[in-house]
């Protein structure tokens, strides 16, 4: 079997999986509505009402040393959050936040001057007049379920909008919302050298 490696932009509102398996019957978009590949499968998740960076693979290997916490991946992500977090926030963000039963890992946290470069949202995040929103540029080693709302939240700044941008050097650029490509030669050849494979 070829190994195939694909970079998809997952437009907001769609399942990271190939199958709706929705027991109300309602019509759920999925990566099949997107991606004609057989057999390739997500490297870790984005929630449904997240968008971003996904790569899909075949490679099981690749996906297991990818998706595993141990090998502390980065991950980064653009997250639009209600009002203007104060430093105190951001900081707590840095050195961990206790989300559950478990405090997430130390992190990179800045505010981003101006607001990131990205395609509109359908349906866009909901406008209230009076409160402000900003962007913070997150990066992550783990990527446990709903991690980057639940921290947000914990130190009162809840997210609004959420698009992974980076898995480790890999980059969302040059993709638009549903649309996907192979990755590189140069690509495949850093990310197999990342994973020891």
């Amino acid at each position: 079997m070829t190994k195939r490696y694909m970079l998809f932009y997952k437009p907001y509102d769609v399942l990271t999986q190939f199958s709706d398996r929705d027991p109300g019957g309602t019509k759920r978009r999925t990566l099949k509505d997107y991606i004609p590949v057989a057999d390739v499968y997500p490297v870790g998740r984005l929630d449904r009402d997240s968008e971003g960076l996904l790569l899909l693979t075949n490679d099981g290997l690749l996906q297991h040393k990818l998706s595993d916490p141990k090998y502390q991946h980065e991950r980064t992500y653009w997250v639009q959050v209600e009002r203007i977090p104060d430093d105190a926030a951001l900081n707590q963000l840095r050195i961990g936040v206790d989300i559950q039963d478990y405090r997430t890992r130390p992190a990179k946290v800045h505010l981003l001057p101006e607001d990131p470069q990205l395609p509109p949202r359908d349906p866009p995040i909901r406008f209230r007049k009076n409160v402000p929103t900003a962007w913070l540029e997150i990066t992550l080693t783990e990527g446990r379920n709903r991690q980057v709302r639940r921290m947000t939240a914990a130190v009162g700044f809840p997210t609004l909008r959420l698009v992974r941008v980076t898995l480790a050097h890999l980059r969302l650029k040059g993709l638009e919302p549903g649309q996907w490509r192979d990755l590189t030669s140069t690509e495949l050849k850093q990310l197999l050298s990342l994973c020891r494979l």
